[in-house]
Parts: C-alpha cells; structure tokens; sequence
C-alpha cells in the first residue's frame, strides 16, 4: 500500500500544525511548525521547516530547515521586542495584540506549482514564488520569483531560467498539476523518461 494517501496528510512525529489545510498526498516533515497555510495536493516539506501564512500550490518541493513567510517585528515602534505584541506573557491584566497578529496573517507567502525550495532557504511574507521555479538552498527571497527561473543568493537574485521562455509558457498552458492521480500515473513513465519539450510535444 502506498504511504501517502489522499484522504489524510501524513505528518511525521514532533510538528506543531494550527490553522491549516492540507490537499491530498500532502507529507509534513519531522519537528516541522505549519501556521495558518494551506497546502496544495502532492506538496511536502522535509525536516524541520517553519511554514507560517503561506498557500503552497500543488507539487511544491520544500527542503529542509526552510521558513516561508518568516515574521516581522514592529521595527517603526519605540521596541521591536515581543512584550508589545504578546503582552499577556508578561501581564496578567494585558492581553496579546490581535491587530498585530491579524496584520501578520494578512501577510501571504504564495509558492507555486512544481517549484523546488532549497535546503534552509527563507521566503519573505508576501512573496511569491512562481510556478516551476527554484530557490537555491541558504536563499533569502524577498521579492517575487518569476515561473521557472531560478534564484540563489542573499538576497536572492536570479541566477538563470529552468527552461527557454517558450517551453516555460507552454508547461504553465500544459498545467499537468492540475491532473488527477490516475493521469499521473498513465503519465509516469513519460515524466521519468522524457525531457520538457519532448513531454510537451507528446502532451500538448
């Protein structure tokens, strides 16, 4: 029987998982923190990740000890220090400040289809991840990444495209994410065996 299923996540041991949602075939790695996100069908994170505010598409390949939507603190404030924020930790008679936390949620990590997330790379909130693309490990991405480029660096620059212009607007008009489990499957050999253009020639 296959481990992942579609009617359940499979969430390793030691995560700490509020507010979100999880599509079909999803797997949470070990030690793994997810706030507040929703997660598209076949996505995963390894290890060790720390997922807050984010809408992960589907097929997204996330690595270990990576953060999406790493959190601001009130920089614009007298003190950018947690006492503001989360007061009732430290009065009795306070409570936390919901308009802050509201205004945190607000701030959504969008990753797309089929993209590949480094090994302990950071996504700034409100960046968006274009289908198809990579983010190099150790990254810091706090702007936009444009569909099937990849990017590396701090902070993230680009470095050069996945595919030629015309094949990257083909595979987003081809969306094969879209598909349902059983094309995928019919699909598989074509996906081990095929580069790119030859999948898209077969399956356009």
């Amino acid at each position: 029987m296959a481990r992942l299923r579609p009617d359940q996540p499979f969430i390793h041991p030691d995560c700490q998982i509020t507010g979100s949602q999880f599509g079909q075939y999803v797997e949470i790695g070990a030690g793994s923190r997810i706030v507040n996100s929703v997660w598209g069908d076949y996505s995963y994170c390894d290890r060790t990740c720390d997922v807050a505010n984010a809408r992960i598409g589907k097929f997204a390949n996330i690595a270990s000890f990576t953060r999406i939507g790493a959190t601001d603190h009130p920089m614009e404030k007298a003190s950018q220090h947690h006492f503001l924020y989360r007061s009732a930790d430290y009065w009795e008679d306070e409570p936390d400040d919901a308009d802050w936390f509201a205004h945190r949620a607000s701030r959504t990590a969008q990753i797309g289809h089929d993209t590949w997330i480094g090994h302990a790379a950071i996504i700034k909130p409100e960046v968006t991840i274009g289908h198809g693309a990579i983010v190099a490990s150790g990254a810091v991405v706090t702007k936009d990444v444009p569909p099937y480029s990849i990017v590396g660096g701090v902070t993230a620059q680009p470095i050069r495209p996945r595919f030629p212009e015309e094949i990257a607007a083909r595979m987003l008009a081809l969306a094969w994410w879209d598909w349902d489990n059983a094309r995928l499957r019919a699909a598989l050999p074509d996906f081990r065996a095929l580069g790119a253009e030859a999948f898209l020639n077969k399956y356009e």
